[in-house]
């Protein structure tokens, strides 16, 4: 169940984030300055073949795979990065974060579900 982490850095000039993990899900949500949710990013997957669906207002969606870094023997670990990645399963992913996110906040879960069921009319590399 996603639980939501109370030790995040906020940095100056940018919208208040909220973040919330469990063994399978990051939820990162934006709020701005009216309290209302701007964007979040969603990572699934974490231990397999992590993904995330990215919605920010002024862009809309971005769904991307995640390049951990790790994999070159003999070099140091790199920085994650995002990778553009086409297909995202929106109604397992919604499944799950439904069942998921029942312990936090009803107004962030909500949001997000829709705008994970939203997806699936999206053009790729089209905003919404």
């Amino acid at each position: 169940m996603l639980r939501e982490n109370s030790h995040i850095r906020h940095i100056k000039g940018e919208p208040k984030r909220r973040w919330f993990s469990d063994d399978f899900f990051d939820l990162v949500v934006w709020i701005d300055e009216r309290d209302e949710i701007s964007g979040f990013q969603l990572s699934y997957d974490r231990s397999h073949n992590q993904r995330a669906l990215t919605w920010h207002t002024e862009s809309g969606f971005t769904h991307d795979r995640i390049d951990d870094g790790e994999g070159k023997p003999g070099k140091m670990k790199a920085t994650p990065i995002l990778i553009p990645d086409s297909y995202f399963n929106y109604t397992e992913v919604g499944r799950r974060f439904k069942k998921h996110g029942t312990h936090i906040e009803k107004r962030i879960s909500a949001f997000v579900y829709k705008k994970i069921m939203q997806y699936r009319f999206v053009k790729h590399g089209s905003e919404s």
